[in-house]
């Protein structure tokens, strides 16, 4: 990991942690929903997407603080995903990020209503936002719901769902990765960017990265299910093979799916290239999504 990437990390992750707990536990409600919530938070992973928001805040020249709220919504919304994803009615996955799923824990009907209490929750933080206007408030909660929603992550984990089992096309495979992992990631940058005041070409160029970078998270994570292991990855490695998912391996061969990785690398950085801000962060985050081993 690049040296300017590694000291945003450390300085932003502790603050993005502690806010995740401060806003559940703040919530009056059943303690073994929270217990449940927090579990899955506190688990760890790359927090790529609260990130990309805070990165994107740095690109403007803008004091981060103003999108920490914002940057764990989406971390809550990627969680709530996540323990859905995991429950046996979807992938049935007993190890998440090195750690028993939250189902295996709580129990199925507790980990339904966790993700369900993360999911809902966050409109109501959002909608408290104390560094952004009423109009900015309004952008970012109507670009959750879409990206969030039927036209964004849920409606592409239908369409993986419903793909599997038959031969798509990497085309029908793109479209499903745009929705399901690329959404979330535009929400990121673009929500960044609303609280920036970003003009409408930045936030076109922006929301371009954003695709790219959305598209080679997948095709990295389907290589990754291949080259590494179980202990390596924190899940259960080799299970897109055993599901007979649909892969850019599957469709294009290893190495052509590492050519198609790097394509998006390319065009990611093309993107950032015709903006007229330091986008340095932004380019190592692209590096350290192709680069990861886990």
């Amino acid at each position: 990991m690049k040296p300017k990437l590694r000291k945003f990390i450390d300085s932003n992750i502790p603050v993005i942690e502690n806010d995740l707990i401060f806003q559940v536990e703040k919530v009056k409600g059943p303690s073994i929903l929270k217990k449940s919530m927090l579990y899955s938070l506190n688990a760890g992973g790359k927090k790529i997407r609260p990130l990309l928001v805070l990165a994107t805040l740095s690109t403007f020249k803008k004091d981060t603080k103003i999108g920490i709220e914002v940057a764990s919504v989406i971390e809550m919304i990627h969680t709530y995903s996540l323990i859905h994803d995991d429950l046996p009615s979807m992938d049935n996955d007993d190890i998440r990020r090195g750690l028993p799923t939250n189902h295996k824990v709580f129990g199925e009907s507790v980990s339904i209503l966790a993700g369900n209490a993360l999911n809902t929750l966050v409109f109501g933080i959002l909608a408290d936002l104390k560094h952004a206007n009423p109009q900015q408030k309004i952008k970012i909660i109507s670009l959750l719901s879409e990206t969030a929603g039927v036209q964004g992550m849920l409606g592409g984990q239908l369409l993986d769902i419903e793909s599997e089992e038959k031969r798509i096309t990497v085309s029908e495979l793109e479209e499903i990765h745009n929705n399901k992992t690329g959404q979330l990631l535009r929400f990121s940058i673009e929500s960044g960017a609303i609280l920036a005041n970003a003009t409408p070409q930045q936030v076109s160029l922006l929301r371009n990265y954003a695709k790219h970078i959305g598209l080679a998270f997948q095709i990295k994570d389907d290589i990754l299910d291949i080259e590494g292991s179980t202990e390596e990855l924190g899940k259960t490695a080799g299970k897109d093979i055993i599901s007979l998912k649909n892969t850019y391996p599957s469709l294009l061969s290893l190495e052509g799916a590492k050519d198609k990785l790097h394509e998006h690398y390319r065009l990611a950085l093309e993107a950032l290239a015709q903006l007229d801000e330091d986008t340095i962060l932004l380019s190592e985050i692209a590096n350290y999504i192709v680069m990861r081993d886990k």
